[in-house]
């Protein structure tokens, strides 16, 4: 149930990129840069009718957004090994993965006093700002420079970077219309209150 539940979660989503003209119209480009589209008419007994040329065509797009989008989150395109199932049964064998690196972890860069790599400092990172790895991977690379141009794997440079991530929260908030519209009914009139008084 739960694995049906993802694919149809997944379909839908597929179903709605294909209707945005944007991811539409890359997908119709890159079907006729293929030849997917290009077809010549059959003629005679072979030819077929517009509607199933259309959804053929619509199946064409669909599967040019599968290959070419990554979706990420609840939609992403369901796993056997992400059912729950699978997750109790593996679970030990990722309890000893877990342990293995976090020793080797421990070994490597608090005994031994090795430099971090990319992928450590990253995962440092990643921590600081508690993302899951999916929520992480689906930031844009050059977020991601930009954290490892910034040391934000220091603790110290990272705080400085929270600082300046809620003031600019802040700034926005403060110029956005709807933001202070909110405010000023909070203000005046606040939420409304029941009451019990007989008319």
């Amino acid at each position: 149930l739960q694995f049906f539940s993802w694919w149809s979660s997944y379909n839908e989503a597929i179903n709605y990129l294909a209707s945005v003209p944007k991811y539409r119209i890359q997908a119709t480009e890159i079907a006729r840069q293929q030849g997917l589209l290009n077809k010549t008419k059959e003629k005679g007994k072979n030819r077929r009718s517009k509607e199933e040329i259309r959804e053929e065509e619509e199946e064409i797009i669909k599967d040019i957004i599968k290959n070419k989008i990554d979706i990420k989150g609840g939609y992403q395109k369901p796993k056997i090994y992400d059912i729950l199932l699978f997750q109790i049964l593996l679970a030990p064998f990722y309890w000893c993965k877990y342990i293995v690196w976090y020793c080797s972890w421990i070994y490597c860069f608090t005994i031994k006093g090795q430099e971090y790599g990319v992928e450590q400092k990253l995962y440092i990172i990643r921590r600081y700002m508690k993302m899951s790895q999916s929520q992480f991977d689906s930031l844009e690379d050059h977020q991601k420079e930009t954290f490892l141009e910034r040391q934000l794997w220091i603790r110290e440079n990272y705080e400085v970077y929270k600082r300046e991530q809620e003031e600019e929260l802040k700034k926005k908030m403060a110029m956005d219309p709807r933001w202070k519209r909110y405010r000023r009914w909070m203000k005046n009139e606040g939420p409304g209150r029941l009451t019990f008084i007989d008319d």
